[in-house]
């Protein structure tokens, strides 16, 4: 039997986690056309429940009805119909012992169906769309400028998806601050060319996740789970980093730490942990999150090279790895490793005819 440790059990946010490892939210464009999970996706989420996972993360779930939504099949938690779809799902998770967090999302201007989307400015997105998100393809619209009332919406949007997914009987929820969507879209400045408060300062910019966090805080009974996840690369930009790196990042992760997530989840967004590497003082990324932010840290991208995750765990850059393609090829990944079985590759099949992974 192997003593990996992925394998040992974590404390978060008084939640006992029985291991280190976590399914990283996958888009999967399969829940019906009104947003409510399908019995193929009770299937697909219960299997790494059963596989051993401790933390699963849903796909970027829509929080409002005027713009969030990314692509026509994604899922929602916005209706009761979509709430009581998650809730009968919710129940089989835990009675495997894992946790299951529901990751909000608000994709901006990059909706692959939306004709009028809203963005924190009118900047065309890099990129075009993908027809197999079902939205068509060729470039993305031209978004519009958020007013402050669209901003308020979209906060009072988030708010009330995180007080559904207590309803529906997650643990918690992830903002997704990450990849290029909305809240991501106000941290990068070139898609970002406020005048205003929400613009121009690594704080001003950072000002709407710390509004979503707050409002989310404020809706939410205390044990509830708030992570935050992040990243430099983006769906439709892989090789974007911040300006100044760790200048850039420091500056990031103070006001992060300001908000008090309960934990912070580093995409490795177009590469992996490993290829990122260290910033030039030679701390990484996820190190940086924990030093800074001092909650739980989950590090993505390589992590099914055990080698690695035993590094990033070992060497205090992460508390927890999350796994994305390896889980999809092995969705009892735990189990394998903690019986030192091989695991299966995976092939780009396993994931059709559903849209890339992360």
């Amino acid at each position: 039997m192997s003593t990996h440790p992925v394998l040992a059990p974590l404390t978060l946010a008084q939640q006992t986690i029985k291991n280190r490892m976590v399914v990283a939210p996958m888009s999967r464009a399969s829940a019906t056309l009104q947003g409510i999970p399908t019995a193929a996706m009770h299937d697909y989420y219960e299997r790494f429940a059963a596989g051993g996972f401790g933390i699963i993360i849903t796909e970027g779930l829509y929080t409002d009805t005027v713009a969030s939504q990314a692509y026509p099949h994604q899922p929602g938690l916005v209706t009761p119909q979509q709430v009581a779809g998650w809730r009968e799902l919710a129940g089989k998770i835990k009675a495997h012992g894992s946790l299951f967090i529901a990751q909000l999302m608000h994709a901006g201007a990059l909706s692959q169906h939306l004709q009028h989307t809203l963005a924190p400015s009118v900047v065309t997105p890099l990129g075009r769309k993908l027809r197999s998100y079902g939205g068509g393809d060729g470039p993305f619209p031209v978004p519009a400028a958020m007013t402050h009332a669209d901003i308020a919406t979209a906060v009072k949007g988030y708010a009330a998806a995180a007080v559904n997914a207590v309803a529906a009987g997650f643990h918690g929820i992830e903002v997704h601050a990450a990849n290029g969507y909305l809240p991501d879209q106000f941290l990068t400045a070139y898609t970002n060319l406020r005048q205003d408060e929400y613009g121009g300062s690594v704080a001003n910019r950072f000002r709407i996740i710390a509004e979503i966090i707050t409002a989310i805080r404020q809706a939410v009974p205390p044990q509830f789970i708030i992570g935050l996840r992040l990243s430099e690369g983006k769906v439709n930009n892989f090789s974007y980093r911040w300006p100044d790196g760790a200048v850039t990042a420091t500056a990031l992760l103070e006001e992060v730490k300001k908000t008090a997530p309960d934990y912070v989840h580093i995409s490795g967004e177009g590469s992996t942990w490993e290829k990122l590497g260290a910033y030039a003082h030679g701390e990484t990324l996820t190190g940086m999150a924990k030093r800074i932010v001092q909650v739980p840290v989950i590090a993505n991208g390589g992590m099914e090279e055990l080698a690695v995750a035993e590094r990033a765990l070992k060497e205090g850059h992460a508390d927890l790895i999350s796994l994305g393609k390896a889980a999809l090829a092995n969705p009892d990944w735990p189990t394998r490793v903690a019986a030192g079985k091989p695991f299966t590759a995976f092939e780009r099949a396993m994931a059709e005819p559903f849209p890339p992974v992360e």
